[in-house]
């Protein structure tokens, strides 16, 4: 650009003068075309400028207007359709070389800001989604994760706790047989003690001797 720059100056100073009105007149249509395209950079979309210069799409187009126009029959030809510079006749008097070599120096000009251009978007796109990025990062590093972490220990400790109640039931439940166990035994063993005393004293004692007298017959009934 700062080469740009002084080439308009010395063409300024060459050509004594502004000569921006001789440069408008020259031009028919554009000379540099932009062109976009998208490019998929890890599942990024990203717009891309290219710089195309005008070249048979331009000189079809200026030859269609001819036509339209009635001047494009007689087969004359446009600076444009020709191929030749639509600058040609421009800075004639003086200053022509000075003319060349700033559009050659702004035509690289041109090309260069496109490709800055496509440059500047593909960085801020790719700036906005790292930043977009870094905070789901940060998001799930600082608050997804960590809820996750406690819910994972939140069980753990609910299961240990789970298996220390059903520990402590399971003792509990073979404490209680062995005492249900050890009661029946001491019980059943208080019994068979009575029994056995019980036929000791029955085998001391002598049977109660039989009283004929005493004992009453039923009537005979005829």
């Amino acid at each position: 650009m700062q080469l740009a720059a002084f080439s308009l100056a010395e063409v300024t100073y060459a050509a004594g003068g502004d000569i921006a009105y001789m440069i408008q007149e020259s031009v028919g249509e554009a000379t540099f075309q932009v062109r976009a395209k998208q490019e998929n950079v890890s599942g990024t979309i990203l717009p891309a400028f290219e710089a195309v210069k005008g070249g048979s799409a331009g000189g079809g187009a200026a030859a269609a207007s001819g036509n339209g126009n009635g001047t494009g029959g007689d087969g004359a030809s446009t600076p444009a359709s020709s191929g030749a510079s639509p600058f040609g006749l421009t800075g004639l008097g003086r200053g022509g070389q000075q003319i060349n070599r700033c559009r050659e120096t702004f035509a690289k000009a041109v090309e260069t800001l496109v490709e800055l251009a496509s440059l500047q978007t593909a960085f801020v796109i790719l700036d906005e989604v790292i930043k977009m990025t870094n905070r789901r990062v940060n998001a799930l590093e600082h608050v997804v994760i960590p809820r996750l972490e406690n819910t994972i220990s939140y069980i753990n400790s609910e299961l240990d706790e789970m298996d220390r109640e059903e520990f402590f039931r399971l003792k509990k439940i073979q404490s209680k047989k062995k005492r249900d166990t050890a009661a029946k035994e001491l019980e059943d063993k208080q019994k068979r003690d009575r029994a056995e005393q019980e036929g000791e004293r029955n085998v001391g004692v002598p049977a109660e001797s039989a009283n004929l007298l005493q004992d009453k017959d039923d009537d005979i009934i005829f």
